[in-house]
């Protein structure tokens, strides 16, 4: 008898199939195995049931278009498995969470392998700041992280109803100042 795990493992990579063959410039992938201190599963347990199967659906995707770009998202801290996630094929992470991430290491350690979405926090930043410290913090992230490309700036959840439209224009204008 054929476990779900399988089931699902089979109709994932049938549907990574087709979509490369669509030609998606895409394939969005992810699993939220982070908390915010760590990893939900340890490591290995991860890299036992998780890693195979996701590098499956990578590997039949870029044999089907090789140009198709994977992003992978989980939210929380998952340092500890990014190297994994690059050799299997992932060329962005989602979101970079500051509240449990640093993103200035993740760039110093990976920005040549993998780009980065994300890095303004929407559990600090965007609702506890002020307008000011929002465009410090969005010209701060562009200068350390964006010079050499592989930056997408964005907060890394929805902003929520608590966040301050001044925050919001804050953070657009400083992009754009950027």
């Amino acid at each position: 008898m054929e476990s779900s795990s399988h089931r699902i493992t089979q109709i994932r990579v049938r549907q990574a199939r087709l979509v490369a063959q669509l030609g998606i410039d895409v394939l969005r992938l992810g699993d939220d195995v982070g908390s915010q201190k760590g990893m939900l599963i340890s490591p290995a347990l991860w890299r036992k049931w998780l890693k195979p199967k996701l590098a499956k659906v990578i590997d039949l995707a870029k044999k089907t278009n090789p140009k198709v770009f994977i992003f992978y998202h989980s939210d929380g801290n998952i340092m500890e498995i990014i190297p994994d996630l690059i050799e299997i094929g992932v060329e962005l992470l989602n979101p970079i969470q500051p509240e449990c991430m640093g993103p200035k290491e993740i760039k110093r350690l990976y920005g040549d392998k993998l780009s980065l979405w994300g890095t303004i926090g929407t559990q600090s930043t965007m609702p506890f700041s002020t307008p000011e410290e929002v465009s410090a913090i969005v010209k701060e992230r562009i200068e350390t992280l964006g010079g050499d490309g592989g930056l997408i700036l964005a907060p890394t959840h929805v902003l929520e109803p608590e966040v301050l439209w001044e925050n919001i224009l804050a953070f657009v204008e400083a992009i754009k100042e950027g």
